[in-house]
């Protein structure tokens, strides 16, 4: 890339910059049910119109690529077409002088690699994929698809119970769900396009709010099958799988290795987020099916082998989650007052609280660990809590109500300082942390990246540092089972199933590495469904809901009903929950905002199903 380039690059304004992450967005996360060829097609269009048309690659290269992939979307393009676009894009990459020339063509080359397939069907076949057709925003940007629109309905109708049943066809954890879910399920409601998207995890909360979900009868089992199935690990996904296996007919046996259900629900989850009477309200639900059984503090390969497992039962699903914590790789790391931010979190999920008084505190990372971590030492009376974060706040992974909660709190935000070393007296306690100060530099994989800014470096004083900078599965017990050995994930064909071994699956975190816990719901329901395909059946679950007619939908502009937290100089000092719930007003105005999209103007529900 020549030097004009670059120096381009560096004097980019926040607008452009603005609008080509707003548009990589949204060709890598197109909505499903869109092709994204035509998402591609209009950043192409839209980057043209921004356009100062000085140099040829971008005022003219752009035009003849969109024309190329016009071509394409309309099925008059061959294979030649399709290449010539790509030299085209690789030319222009080079040699535009500003990023809206050679990052649009960046983001057209990458699309080529991403939605190869996509490509393939417009040139071979002149049309779309098969799966590619309208679909409901929100139910589609759920994990475990649940049917949003008819819940929504159901508690604007006062039916509470029946949002919960209709919640479980697809998510035995309602209640969790409505206190901790981070709700993809918003991102693209359409309600967005009027106003504000509707509060669905809010709404989800004043159902559970109104009855107690322990208090709402699961479905009936199917006929016993005689089939019996072993489930590792009784997390979210492993609940989840267990739950709909029993409602299929199927015995299933839990092995928990500690002491109570729920996973990082449980131990990854603090109190004040997650009040643990309230999961309990779920398992107890989970439970109630009938046909499942729980063996605690059984640990595979300590207690059990996998072979005495896969021989004993028919099928054998491994969601064993990812339990523990990375270390940082700096000096001093192994010092006395190190903690795993991930272990501590487990410490006071089992009700053994640290007392941090009179302690300074340093968190390193920017997720929801990390919150979790830093808003629980404040809990534990520590007398300053710090997190150091080497990219900005707004690059920061954690929920912006998490941040915002901690900071309310007193939680100092130190960010772009990288980790360097953590300082020890003579008897290798701690007794502060060095920071290299960053600056924000060029944009990789869709976000900026930071380098060493040349600054003096930072020593935080401090007694006690919790690391908080990603979680890793022990998948160790389990090695010779189609476990990558780099990633200790556990490599699965399609139907969830190890490559190879014929009746043992895997699912949630240990498969795709740790992720949020509607995703690891949504496994466990997919691994349900193909253990009982692998098991010769096609069960459906019983339990039909008779859902309201949809009313004409409200579209006068409606503010939306943000949650609320108790006062923060009185939450910090317990572990209560934090969180008011909607009034009864609020929820039916909420309600009231849906604009059932399932049935008026994008797709239909089938009998309340997708």
């Amino acid at each position: 890339m020549h030097s004009k380039t670059v120096i381009y690059k560096n004097e980019m304004n926040e607008k452009t910059m603005k609008f080509i992450d707003r548009y990589v967005k949204r060709v890598k996360g197109n909505p499903p049910g869109s092709c994204p060829l035509v998402v591609q097609l209009s950043f192409l269009q839209s980057a043209r119109s921004q356009s100062c048309g000085k140099c040829v690659p971008c005022r003219d290269g752009l035009l003849q690529a969109e024309k190329m992939l016009q071509m394409i979307v309309d099925g008059e393009a061959d294979q030649k077409v399709l290449d010539d676009m790509v030299e085209l894009c690789q030319m222009i990459e080079d040699t535009a002088d500003c990023a809206i020339g050679y990052e649009a063509a960046r983001i057209v080359l990458e699309s080529v690699e991403l939605f190869k397939d996509e490509y393939m069907s417009h040139i071979n076949h002149k049309r779309c994929q098969a799966e590619v057709g309208q679909k409901i925003p929100c139910i589609s940007y759920c994990p475990a698809h649940v049917d949003i629109p008819n819940y929504i309905a159901l508690i604007g109708e006062h039916r509470y119970a029946d949002a919960i049943n209709c919640i479980r066809l697809d998510n035995p954890f309602p209640t969790a769900c409505a206190f901790i879910c981070e709700h993809p399920c918003e991102e693209k409601c359409r309600r967005d396009f009027l106003d504000s998207p509707v509060n669905i995890r809010g709404l989800k909360k004043f159902a559970v709010d109104q009855i107690s979900a322990d208090q709402v009868k699961v479905p009936e089992c199917n006929v016993t099958t005689g089939k019996c199935v072993a489930v590792i690990g009784g997390g979210p996904s492993g609940l989840t799988a267990a739950y709909y296996l029993s409602l299929m007919g199927h015995k299933v046996v839990v092995f928990e290795e500690k002491d109570h259900l729920g996973g990082m629900l449980r131990y990854g989850i603090p109190n004040y987020r997650l009040p643990k009477d309230r999961l309990d309200q779920d398992i107890a639900a989970i439970l109630s099916t009938g046909n499942i059984e729980v063996r605690y503090n059984v640990e595979v390969a300590k207690d059990i082998t996998m072979d005495e497992i896969r021989k004993e039962y028919d099928a054998v699903y491994i969601s064993i989650g990812a339990q523990a914590g990375k270390t940082v790789k700096v000096p001093g790391a192994d010092a006395d007052g190190v903690y795993s931010a991930v272990d501590v979190l487990g410490q006071i999920g089992r009700g053994d609280i640290p007392d941090y008084t009179g302690k300074r505190v340093v968190v390193i990372g920017g997720g929801n660990v990390a919150m979790d971590a830093c808003r629980s030492a404040i809990r534990c009376h520590a007398e300053e809590v710090t997190v150091v974060y080497r990219r900005r706040q707004i690059d920061m992974t954690a929920l912006p109500s998490e941040i915002q909660g901690a900071i309310e709190e007193g939680v100092e935000l130190l960010t772009l300082n990288s980790p360097l070393a953590i300082q020890v007296d003579e008897n290798n306690k701690v007794i502060g942390f060095e920071t290299q100060p960053q600056i924000i530099s060029e944009y990789r994989s869709g976000r900026p990246s930071v380098t060493d800014a040349k600054a003096e470096k930072n020593v935080i004083p401090c007694d006690i540092v919790l690391i908080a900078i990603g979680q890793d599965i022990i998948s160790g017990p389990f090695a010779e089972y189609d476990v990558n050995e780099r990633r200790k994930i556990f490599t699965t064909d399609s139907t969830a199933k190890l490559k190879s071994y014929e009746n043992i699956f895997a699912g949630g975190d240990c498969v795709f590495g740790p992720a949020t816990v509607i995703k690891a719901i949504g496994a466990g329901k997919v691994a349900a469904i193909n253990i009982d395909e692998y098991l010769g059946y096609h069960h459906k679950i019983l339990g039909a809901i008779d859902y309201p007619e949809p009313k004409e939908n409200d579209r006068r502009h409606i503010g939306r009903v943000h949650m609320t937290d108790r006062s923060a100089r009185e939450r910090k000092k317990n572990f209560e929950p934090v969180e008011n719930g909607m009034t009864y007003d609020e929820a039916m105005q909420e309600c009231r905002k849906c604009l059932r999209c399932d049935h008026f103007g994008c797709g239909v529900v089938e009998g309340g199903r997708v």
